[in-house]
C-alpha cells in the first residue's frame, strides 16, 4: 500500500518572531497553506489512496473557521483518498473544536482518546487522538493487534522515549514496548524534525517555524508491505531557516562589521540567525546593527566572539584585574554559564581599563 505521511502543520499558528520583522508572518502563513495545496496536488495527481496527517493539524487557540473550510474543500478535492487524522496536544478532540462540531468531507477519519481500529482490505489502520492539551497515559502500548497477516499500522501524536518532565505530558511513548506489539508502520507526529528509527517515523513539519528546526522540511512518501518499507521522503518548504557564522577577528570598526553582513552570500529566499564569531575588537550592539541592516530575512544576531586577551598572562599578575578574573573563574558551583563567564570577563576587564 502506499501513503503519504505528515504531521505537524499548525495551521493558523501565530509565527509571533516572524511577525515582529514588517509582514514576514503573513507570508509564511500564505506559504503554509500553499505547502499543503502542494500536498493535496500530490495525492490527487499520484491517486494516492492514504493520507495520515499526526496530529497539531492545526492551533486551537488561533484557528479560523475559514481556514478549516479552506482544508476541507481540498479534502473534497481527492474523494477517493482516505484521510486519517489522530489529534496532537495543539488541536486536540475537544467538545468545542471543530473536530467535533464541523461536518468534515466523508472521506476524512478523525481519532479521539478511544482507541480506534479501521479495517479495510489491505490494511488494518489503528490510531488515537489527544482530548485535552496534554496527555500522560493513551494506552496505545497495550494494543493488541487482532490479524498480523495484514498489514498493520498506528497513527498517534506523542514523544517517543521521553525523558524530560515536559515531554512525558505529550504522550509519552516506550520503544520498546511500542515494537513488540508488531504494528508495520508507525506514523508519529510532534518532533517537528524528520526521524526514521525503522518503522518508527516522525516525518518532522512541512514548514520550518524557526531556527530550532533546521534543515529541509517536507512529506513522506511511503510504499509498504508486509515483507518491505520504502520512505521518500519530498521537499516541500523552499524556504529555510539557516544559522550563518561570520568571524569578526579582522573587523575594527562597527561599519565594517555591517559591510560584512550585508555582503555576505545571503540569499533572499531564506530566513537567517548571523553568529558573530572570532576575536572581538570593538564593542557590538547587535540591536543597533540588526536595526541598520534592515533586511527582512535577517531575523537576529548572536554574539559568540571571545574578548581578544590573554587571560592566562593576567591571572599571574598581581593586580585589581588578575584578582577580577581568577574570581568570575573559580566559579565551580554551575551557578553561570561559560557565555555569562565570558560576557562577565568582558565588561569587567573593560571597566578596570578605564
Amino acid at each position: 500500500m502506499r501513503f503519504i505521511h505528515i504531521a505537524d502543520i499548525h495551521f493558523d499558528a501565530p509565527f509571533t518572531v516572524l511577525s515582529m520583522q514588517n509582514e514576514l508572518g503573513e507570508k509564511r502563513r500564505i506559504e503554509q497553506r500553499n505547502i499543503f495545496k502542494k500536498i493535496i496536488e500530490y495525492i490527487k495527481n499520484e491517486k494516492i489512496e492514504y493520507l495520515f496527517i499526526a496530529g497539531d493539524l492545526y492551533e486551537h487557540q488561533y484557528i479560523r473557521k475559514t481556514t478549516i473550510e479552506y482544508i476541507n474543500n481540498l479534502f473534497k478535492t481527492i474523494p477517493e483518498t482516505k484521510i486519517f487524522i489522530a489529534p496532537g496536544n495543539h488541536d486536540p478532540f475537544l467538545k468545542n473544536s471543530y473536530y467535533n462540531d464541523f461536518e468534515w468531507n466523508e472521506n476524512v477519519y478523525i481519532f479521539n482518546q478511544e482507541i480506534q481500529k479501521y479495517d479495510f482490505e489491505e490494511a488494518d489502520i489503528y490510531g488515537f487522538g489527544f482530548n485535552d492539551f496534554y496527555c500522560e497515559n493513551s494506552k496505545i502500548e497495550e494494543i493488541q493487534i487482532e490479524n498480523k497477516e495484514k498489514i498493520n499500522i498506528l497513527i498517534a501524536h506523542g514523544s517517543l522515549n521521553a525523558s524530560q518532565t515536559l515531554e512525558m505530558q505529550y504522550n509519552p511513548i516506550n520503544e520498546n514496548k511500542i515494537k513488540q506489539i508488531g504494528f508495520d508502520y508507525i506514523a508519529l507526529g510532534h518532533i517537528h524534525k524528520q526521524i526514521i528509527e525503522k518503522n518508527i517515523v516522525y516525518p518532522g513539519s512541512p514548514i520550518s517555524f524557526g531556527f530550532d528546526e533546521l534543515g529541509e522540511h517536507g512529506m513522506l512518501d511511503v510504499n509498504l508491505s508486509k515483507e518491505k518499507l520504502n520512505i521518500n521522503f519530498m521537499k516541500l518548504d523552499e524556504t529555510e531557516f539557516i544559522e550563518k557564522g561570520v568571524d569578526i577577528s579582522d573587523i575594527y570598526a562597527e561599519e565594517e562589521l555591517i559591510e560584512k553582513i550585508i555582503e555576505s552570500n545571503l540569499s533572499e529566499n531564506q530566513i537567517y540567525k548571523i553568529i558573530l564569531t572570532g576575536n572581538k575588537n570593538i564593542d557590538i550592539n547587535k540591536n543597533k546593527i540588526l536595526k541598520i541592516i534592515n533586511k527582512k530575512n535577517i531575523l537576529k544576531i548572536k554574539d559568540e566572539t571571545k574578548l581578544k586577551i590573554d587571560l592566562e598572562k593576567i591571572k599571574q599578575e598581581n593586580n585589581l584585574k588578575s584578582y577580577f578574573i581568577n574570581e568570575i573563574l573559580k566559579n565551580n558551583k554551575g551557578e553561570y554559564t561559560e557565555e555569562e563567564k565570558q560576557k562577565a570577563l568582558e565588561i569587567g576587564l573593560q571597566i578596570l581599563q578605564n
